[in-house]
């Protein structure tokens, strides 16, 4: 056969190879041969740096296009490397910025910058406690804030971080005492026993119990007890997350009626090791000082109060006004006894990194802090956080091991000097007299810094370990169990030497006393789990079911002791002549629950989440100790519906409700028994015992019935981004101790009591990117929250014990206060409402008139800027609310407060604010006076707007290229607009130290 014979298909098929052959061979695609030859065998090294534009951005995803290997992430300077082909294109991405593809070109060092993506942060996955899910995604009702908020922030406890920041989450400072403690109220007062309406803490999966570790007699953090929560050190925080509506806390049953607080430390993340080394210091002062009289005008008040009262001869104690005190001599006591300067220092290293399959981190800080009272105070708190994940090859088996322990030192005066700095005469004497020595100038008064030679130590101890292990079995089911473990170790002493007494008094040091306390307080928590995730029926279907296994166990001390042969031995209690045990306890507290979690996710539209929690609680009796509590939550993300999936307008909008159940039994232990205690009593060598609380065995959980509506709207690609959010939560069966007769022999009696009390409110959260610009970003947040409180049912009130505290229909932070009328012109003195028109006035029958203290609203305003390597962050802080005047008395009703010398009545016919001065002769005036402290008139509008807190930082460029240098000026309270006269308006304690401004500098190393 002649192989050049070719048939009509052949010839084509052949006429086609030639062509192809041709073109193979040509010089264009012999270039593009060489190139592919290139593209497979030769490597090509190529490194880069990515930014923002003005800063590197750590953690950053750098793949290869079309390639599953080969992917590195960079550096804490934004720094990467990799081995690639120069005509790759690599595929750059990171959670809230815009992904990148850059063609490498053959370039062997290239910068690339990110622009932010306001979208993706819908993405970014949330703690939701035992699980975790996208913002998208959510049903639940859930406000969070990042170590990015936290760290622009000078303070030291947790609960400082989230003020003003989070909607429907109000914080309040209770002293500005270093060490001292912060109130927190997640969507209002569910429980009438306000004890009980803290949330649930959670750190790194392990319980964190939040109550008091301190006692009365021991603790001067006024006016509350030390609280556990300063163990936490806000700058070891990833993020805290709060769980607010019933879908969100469910899971969590009985231990999440008034919210739960999701807190995650820091963890070690892949990359070289990095060491990180930040230091500051600053002061601190007293935001406000109320308006006081000075010299001249007390006198002028006082010789006007003697006047009044027909005296023209002053008598011989009246040691202001008669000439023992200098008549010229002028003292700021504000200035004098809380007006110093407090003193801040901290200093923190952390070290961090670890390949793909290992990460750690470790860090250590210290704080030390002196007060503005003076004398030389100090409270001191170090700690240090170790952290270590790792995962196996196959990315099967994982385990996360946190430890973190905090030592706490608080050294502060016996005595809060508040009320002295406003209610002492201006021309009081000095303070020390010529030699140094405390003044008594002869016994005329008890000088101020008596209490500064008592002495107020407290030393914590706290440890919090946390571990978590799980398992792949098969694809998509996990196996997963939580471990935990926490100790506090708390000691008080409180001493009262001899000396706080004038020498006139002629006491010794038999009159010494000493105060101790010792509380000690550990828990373990085991907490197994399983998770199954599937994909059918065009969802996502997610299953979770685990238990909670938990022990805690508190041991308290208290002691006092009195009568010292010397003050020298005061600290030695074995040296007293008289001792007493005040409380020796021990509490066992057990719990156990299941729970689960079903949901599922149809095409990205329809979610629906049921969760649903089976609690055990040692604290109810036979009968009552097991309770169900769940929730359903849903939401319809109408933003991926076909008709407005390409929008150009709306990026995202979500509808999402919520309605379930949960529980409250934070009413301490033991609480059906029939309990006995101590007597104290030696009667034949034998201490009897005593019953402390009757049995009752039949109460059971409050329960908290919450229900949600919400809507989430972004717009253009969500730069504008609208939460809003409705909510009513009912608190029922309510757990408090029922009032007995003293003739039973007991206090009260706990129980069920069958009050209903209502919140409702309304909470707005508005974020907008105002300029995303390479050099120049601004963005913005807003959040505000309505909120109102009710008692909606209390059965039998009128008869009740109850029946002068609360009223059906208002808030549960009530007063009932006198009306008052005004000052009667003619005789000077204040007038008030007789409600029952007996033509008596007295309490409680007169006392009717009812004053909410419940905030009308509150919110914050934040803004974050950066210009190249400058950062500016500030936010405003707003509260709507009423407080009671901060009412000063010396010698009857004579407040030293300056406005009241010209709007004080003085002749008849007067029409004035405040009555006529008296030095106390005139009963009437007296009684009104008393009935005025506990009148209406005392309530104020303190309403306020604060710069909470600012902060402004700098990047310096370094010539080192594995270094960066920042340096930080930070503020705290810095200013305050506010119609209050009487201090600080967001402080509700009268006579005890407000908030401080804080000022503070820092710098920052990274290498």
């Amino acid at each position: 056969m002649n192989i050049f014979s070719f048939s009509k298909g052949g010839r084509v098929f052949y006429c086609l190879f030639f062509l192809g052959f041709l073109i193979t061979f040509s010089p264009i695609s012999a270039k593009n041969h060489f190139r592919q030859n290139l593209y497979f065998s030769q490597q090509h090294k190529i490194q880069g740096t990515v930014t923002d534009g003005s800063n590197p951005l750590p953690g950053v995803t750098i793949a290869i296009k079309n390639k599953k290997k080969g992917a590195v992430i960079s550096d804490y300077n934004g720094q990467f490397s990799l081995i690639t082909s120069p005509y790759d294109t690599l595929v750059v991405s990171y959670i809230g910025f815009k992904t990148a593809l850059v063609p490498i070109q053959g370039r062997s060092v290239v910068n690339i910058i990110l622009s932010y993506d306001s979208t993706t942060l819908q993405e970014v996955r949330v703690n939701a406690g035992y699980y975790s899910v996208k913002e998208s995604e959510r049903t639940g009702s859930i406000a969070r804030i990042t170590s990015k908020d936290i760290e622009t922030q000078p303070v030291t406890n947790v609960l400082a971080t989230m003020q003003g920041r989070m909607a429907g989450v109000n914080v309040t400072q209770t002293t500005g005492t270093a060490g001292g403690g912060f109130e927190i109220q997640i969507r209002g007062q569910n429980s009438i026993r306000p004890e009980a309406n803290a949330p649930l803490y959670i750190i790194d999966g392990v319980p964190y119990a939040s109550d008091a570790i301190g006692y009365s007699q021991t603790s001067t953090i006024f006016p509350t007890t030390t609280s556990p929560l300063n163990s936490i050190n806000p700058d070891a925080i990833e993020s805290i997350e709060i769980l607010k509506d019933a879908d969100a806390t469910a899971i969590y049953g009985s231990r999440g009626a008034n919210g739960v607080v999701l807190i995650t430390t820091k963890k070690g993340k892949e990359g070289k090791t990095k060491f990180t080394f930040n230091a500051s210091t600053g002061a601190g002062s007293v935001t406000r000082f109320m308006k006081l009289m000075n010299t001249e005008q007390y006198l002028t008040m006082r010789r006007e109060a003697y006047r009044n009262d027909k005296i023209t001869t002053y008598p011989a104690n009246a040691y202001d006004v008669n000439g023992i005190w200098d008549q010229n001599r002028y003292t700021d006591w504000q200035k004098e006894l809380i007006g110093g300067t407090s003193s801040i220092s901290d200093y923190q290293a952390s070290m961090s990194g670890g390949s793909k399959y290992t990460q750690f981190l470790f860090s250590g800080n210290y704080h030390s802090e002196s007060t503005v009272f003076p004398g030389d105070f100090l409270y001191k708190k170090g700690g240090s956080q170790f952290s270590v994940n790792h995962q196996s090859a196959d990315n099967r088996f994982r385990v996360v091991l946190s430890v973190g322990y905090t030592a706490q030192n608080n050294d502060q005066p016996a005595s809060d000097l508040t009320t002295e700095a406003r209610a002492l005469a201006p021309n009081a004497p000095a303070l020390y007299d010529k030699e140094g020595n405390l003044n008594w100038e002869n016994g005329t008064w008890d000088n101020p810094l008596r209490n500064m030679t008592a002495q107020y130590l407290s030393k914590t101890k706290d440890i919090l370990a946390n571990t978590v292990i799980s398992y792949e079995v098969i694809p998509d089911l996990l196996l997963k169990s939580n471990l935990g473990y926490s100790d506090t170790q708390h000691t008080e002493s409180r001493t009262r030497p001899s000396t706080v007494y004038s020498p006139a008094y002629g006491y010794t040091s038999a009159n010494s006393s000493l105060y101790l306390s010792n509380t000690q307080r550990n828990s373990w928590i085991i907490e197994p789990q399983l998770n199954w995730k599937k994909d059918f029926a065009k969802g996502r279907f997610d299953l979770i079911v685990g238990g909670t296994f938990q022990q805690q166990t508190t041991t308290r001390l208290f002691q006092s002791g009195s009568g010292f042969t010397s003050n020298s031995l005061i600290h030695d209690l074995s040296s007293a002549t008289t001792k007493q045990v005040l409380v020796s306890d021990e509490t066992i507290y057990k719990y156990q629950a299941f729970f689960g979690r079903i949901n599922y996710n149809w095409q990205d539209r329809y979610i629906m989440n049921l969760t649903g929690r089976r609690d055990g609680s040692s604290r109810f009796g036979p009968g009552n100790q097991f309770a169900t509590f769940g929730a359903m939550g849903v939401a319809w993300l109408f933003s991926n519906e076909s008709f407005l999936k390409n929008s150009s307008w709306l990026s995202f909008g979500k509808i999402r409700g919520s309605y379930g159940t949960t529980g409250n039994d934070q009413i301490g232990d033991y609480q059906f028994l029939d309990t006995y205690s101590s007597s104290g009593v030696n009667y034949q060598n034998i201490i009897g015992l005593q019953p402390s609380r009757l049995y009752n065995a039949d109460f059971g959980w409050e329960i908290n019935k919450k229900l949600e509506a919400a809507l989430e709207l972004g717009f253009f690609s969500d730069r504008i981004f609208l939460t809003g959010a409705w909510y009513q939560n009912r608190s029922s069966n309510q757990l408090v101790g029922i009032p007995l007769a003293g003739t039973t022999g007991f206090t009260q009696l706990q129980a069920n009591l069958e009050a209903t009390v209502e919140n409702t409110g309304i909470e707005f959260t508005l974020r907008t990117v105002n300029f995303s610009a390479k050099s120049f970003k601004w963005t913005s947040s807003i959040n505000l929250s309505f909120s109102k409180n009710k008692l909606v049912s209390f059965p039998n009130l009128k008869s009740s014990t109850y029946k002068n505290t609360y009223r059906i229909g208002e808030p549960l932070n009530i007063q009932l206060l006198y009306h008052n009328t005004g000052v009667d012109p003619q005789t000077g003195i204040y007038q008030f409402t007789d409600e029952n028109k007996d033509g008596l006035l007295s309490s409680p029958d007169d006392k009717q008139t009812v004053v909410s203290f419940t905030p009308d609203y509150f919110g914050g305003f934040q803004n974050q800027l950066s210009y190249k390597n400058w950062k500016l962050d500030f936010l405003f802080q707003f509260v709507k609310q009423r407080n009671a005047s901060n009412l000063v008395g010396m010698a009857g009703n004579m407040a030293n407060r300056a406005e009241r010398l010209v709007n004080n009545w003085k002749e008849s016919g007067d029409i004035k604010s405040y009555q006529l001065y008296t030095t106390g002769l005139n009963t009437a005036a007296v009684s009104a006076q008393s009935r005025y402290t506990s009148s209406d008139a005392t309530v104020m509008d303190a309403s306020y707007i604060r710069l909470k807190t600012l902060s402004l930082s700098y990047n310096l460029p370094l010539l080192l290229k594995d270094m960066q240098c920042s340096i930080t000026l930070q503020g705290q309270n810095l200013l305050t607009f506010t119609s209050y006269d009487d201090g600080d308006p967001e402080f509700k304690s009268s006579g005890y130290l407000p908030p401080l401004k804080i000022i503070n500098a820092g710098i920052q190393l990274t290498f």
